[in-house]
């Protein structure tokens, strides 16, 4: 079954809200306030820097965004495909159309075009997948916040994702996308994930990267196939 795109639908993705990338708070606050309207928000995965359902200390320090997004929820449709720095996250957004990775691409139409939906780490390779299953064990992850003293473990994380630049550009990302469309049978596909804001066209499928808000500070409306940036 497909999802519906929806005329006029947002696209954001990759702002990893922390203390320093505070975009996708000032994003949100505009969504409240009506100064950005849309029906439908896809949140393409990696919008918190690290959070899961487990995370105690993560929760904590990102409640202002959690509580603003179940907030907006009420009104607005949300779709969110969990990247590899936000997961297990349906205990938090009840509300939120939780797209874990293993659900992933989500298949979508508008009009009689199809569309795959990815954060972007999919695909990769058997122990990429058996390491992102780990690290989303929810026993794994308990186990970790009861030996989290003083949130120790959760505060290294946390200042190592503070001190990483995730900002550049890929000058081979055209043949990376020419691999990825492989796995793809749709019309379009769009994913996060890469930080580039491209758009191709290659062997009859269109592929959009949707920016990243925290590099490009730029989010996608979808106005009849036309993917159009916004600066926030």
């Amino acid at each position: 079954m497909y999802l519906s795109i929806l005329q006029g639908s947002i696209f954001v993705a990759d702002s990893h809200y922390n203390q320093k990338n505070t975009q996708f708070l000032v994003f949100l606050k505009k969504l409240e306030n009506k100064e950005i309207k849309t029906s439908q928000l896809f949140l393409m995965g990696d919008m918190i820097d690290f959070i899961s359902g487990e995370s105690r200390y993560f929760i904590k320090q990102n409640s202002d965004v959690i509580e603003l997004l179940n907030k907006l929820s009420k009104t607005i449709e949300i779709i969110y495909l969990e990247g590899n720095h936000d997961y297990n996250l349906k205990t938090l957004f009840p509300n939120i159309n939780v797209i874990k990775r293993e659900n992933q691409p989500l298949l979508s139409k508008f009009k009689n075009e199809t569309i795959s939906l990815s954060h972007g780490d999919n695909f990769i390779n058997w122990k990429y997948d058996l390491y992102c299953k780990l690290i989303r064990s929810s026993i794994l992850l308990k186990f970790l916040n009861f030996i989290d003293i003083n949130y120790f473990i959760s505060k290294k994380i946390e200042n190592s994702l503070l001190n990483k630049n995730i900002c550049h550009k890929m000058n081979n990302f055209k043949q990376i996308v020419s691999k990825r469309l492989e796995n793809y049978d749709t019309d379009i596909v769009i994913e996060g994930h890469y930080h580039q804001g491209d758009i191709y066209n290659i062997n009859g499928k269109k592929y959009i990267n949707i920016p990243s808000l925290c590099c490009q500070n730029k989010y996608i409306v979808f106005n009849d196939l036309e993917f159009i940036g916004e600066n926030i």
